[in-house]
């Protein structure tokens, strides 16, 4: 081999050497503080333009992720704040899509951080006037937000804040600032009691190590026999729950407890809350572990209660009864299976007494017009889904008020209701019957149609996919909360509600298709959270496709929601005569 051959052949090996070399160090530039942040950074933008994958709250968490990883990977450097500022930026952002304070909070304290940790950064002023507005037009803070706007004033006269601070403690300092600004009008939900912050001591939070949950908030709607408890929580967690005995020597009653794993409790949240409802005594929180955080319900009565997850916020739901499981109704195919009504004997009084002991009676509807608030439901060709399902919700139930049915709402206005919140108001109000009213949306513009949804395990995955959409979760977390909630829905009044949506799916279909064609999806079931837990017949109607032009166009005429309303009416009225024909002539 001649001299050339040789010093290419080394060449080449030396370059193949010093590639190899490069490799590593060019494979973790990626890696470092800065790649890491303008990653985040460009998902956290991209998500936030994005209109419908925003509404996801995993799709937050994953951004949140990212961010809390460059933190910790370099908690003193140079993208340590920008970090900060952005989970500041990301509960910000959740809490207008959520309308939760959870949020709010959560955002206040990430920007609280960023200031305590690097008051001098430049971004530190953006923080300040963020927080107070967070403060002042979010969680009610309004002196709190003052000292904000007046701390950029006095330490930040050189910033880009500077102005508009002072601007806004000029209008907290005008004439108006002195009036009490009037209480938003309670609507149906004022009956419902939640337990809010009280005056006393607070837990306090140890410091937080950014890689535990937090334990947000403790709520409560009840009745003297029914009650229902929600743990807030800012992520999911792992948990366990076992009721103890009573021990009638040291006074204690029932106690139930939840350990919540790897857990820490939030700065506002209550050592004790009492409720007193016949139902439940109180609850308590408090450490148990170094990573535990244990919550304590202490009964007064106890025939039964059950315990599930909800998603999208993370939330533990407790439902606690009184009374014990409520007598089945007997369904139509139970009580005769020859296909005719089953006659009570004895006198009316006598089978009326029976009736409504079973539960039999139809007399209170609740209505839940989904959606609302800042959740607008689906949006399409001109309209929105909540829109919609208040207006027909209203048309709904003036029908039943001149059939001299009693009817609630779950909301009458424009305003956000959470999710497992409507069902326990239908409890709280002994409803009969809840009807939960819905919009559809398909990305194909083709499908169109009517079907009515009760409760129950599904392997459909176009059933899962309406209550993916519903729930606000990812399609895929669906087979899990199947699994999670299995013992939940067995539990429920399944072959009543199947009665009720065909007669109502019956029903509707008649009264609309004697004007217009539409199309027939029948009764179907799926894991819907607004239907979890109900005591009463539970029914979700999709009213038709927002995202089909011909059925959009229909549900903006109020003729059209007219007929769609006199069937599902037509739906309850056949309904209530089946169960009626069980006390005979």
């Amino acid at each position: 081999m001649n001299s050339a051959a040789r010093y290419k052949r080394r060449s080449a090996a030396l370059i193949l050497v010093l590639a190899c070399l490069a490799w590593p160090a060019a494979r973790a530039l990626g890696a470092t503080p800065a790649g890491l942040f303008n990653r985040a950074h460009a998902g956290f933008h991209e998500l936030n333009g994005d209109r419908e994958r925003s509404l996801l709250r995993s799709e937050w968490k994953k951004v949140e992720r990212e961010f809390l990883g460059v933190y910790k990977q370099d908690p003193k450097g140079a993208y340590a704040p920008k970090s900060l500022y952005y989970l500041a930026r990301v509960h910000e952002e959740l809490g207008n899509r959520s309308g939760l304070n959870s949020d709010f909070r959560k955002a206040e304290d990430y920007y609280g951080r960023m200031i305590g940790r690097f008051p001098r950064h430049a971004w530190t002023d953006d923080s300040l006037f963020r927080r107070a507005e967070i403060r002042l037009k979010r969680l009610d803070l309004r002196s709190l937000a003052q000292k904000d706007f007046e701390t950029i004033v006095e330490n930040y006269p050189r910033s880009d804040m500077f102005s508009q601070a002072r601007i806004e403690l000029a209008e907290l300092a005008g004439p108006a600032a002195a009036q009490k600004e009037p209480e938003p009008s309670p609507g149906p939900a004022a009956a419902q009691k939640e337990a809010e912050p009280r005056s006393g001591p607070k837990v306090a939070a140890s410091a937080d190590p950014l890689n535990r949950a937090h334990l947000l908030r403790v709520r409560y709607t009840s009745s003297n026999d029914y009650t229902r408890v929600v743990l807030d929580l800012d992520e999911q967690v792992n948990y366990r729950y076992q009721l103890l005995a009573p021990l009638p020597e040291m006074g204690r009653p029932n106690r139930l407890y939840i350990d919540l794993v790897n857990t820490m409790m939030g700065n506002d949240l209550e050592p004790e809350v009492d409720i007193k409802d016949g139902i439940l005594k109180g609850v308590r929180v408090g450490r148990r572990e170094t990573e535990v955080t244990r919550v304590v319900l202490d009964f007064q009565k106890l025939q039964d209660y059950k315990v599930f997850p909800l998603q999208n916020p993370f939330r533990i739901v407790v439902d606690v009864y009184s009374n014990g499981k409520a007598a089945p109704t007997p369904t139509l195919a139970a009580a005769s299976p020859a296909g005719g009504a089953k006659k009570v004997t004895g006198s009316k009084g006598m089978a009326g007494d029976l009736v409504e002991q079973l539960g039999l009676t139809i007399r209170t509807i609740m209505i839940d017009p989904g959606h609302g608030g800042h959740d607008p439901g689906c949006t399409a060709n001109g309209l929105k889904e909540k829109d919609v399902n208040l207006a027909f919700a209203k048309v709904l139930g003036r029908i039943l008020e001149d059939k001299g049915f009693r009817v609630l709402y779950t909301r009458e206005t424009d305003r956000f209701v959470r999710l497992e919140q409507r069902t326990a108001m239908a409890n709280v109000k002994k409803a009969d019957l809840f009807v939960s009213v819905h919009c559809n949306a398909n990305r194909s513009s083709r499908i169109s149609g009517l079907e009515t949804y009760t409760l129950n395990l599904t392997s459909d995955e176009d059933a899962k996919r309406v209550a993916a959409r519903e729930n606000a979760v990812d399609p895929k977390s669906i087979s899990d909360l199947q699994f999670i909630l299995s013992d939940l829905v067995r539990s429920s009044k399944l072959r009543e509600s199947n009665d009720l949506a065909r007669d109502i799916q019956d029903q509707t279909l008649r009264s609309v298709s004697a004007r217009w064609e539409v199309r027939d999806h029948g009764v179907r079931e799926a894991p819907f959270y607004v239907l979890m837990g109900a005591k009463m017949p539970s029914v979700l109607v999709e009213l038709g496709y927002l995202t089909n032009k011909t059925e959009a166009r229909r549900l903006g005429q109020e003729v059209y929601l007219k007929h769609l309303a006199r069937g599902v009416v037509n739906g309850v009225m056949s309904y209530k005569g089946q169960i009626e024909r069980y006390i005979g002539g």
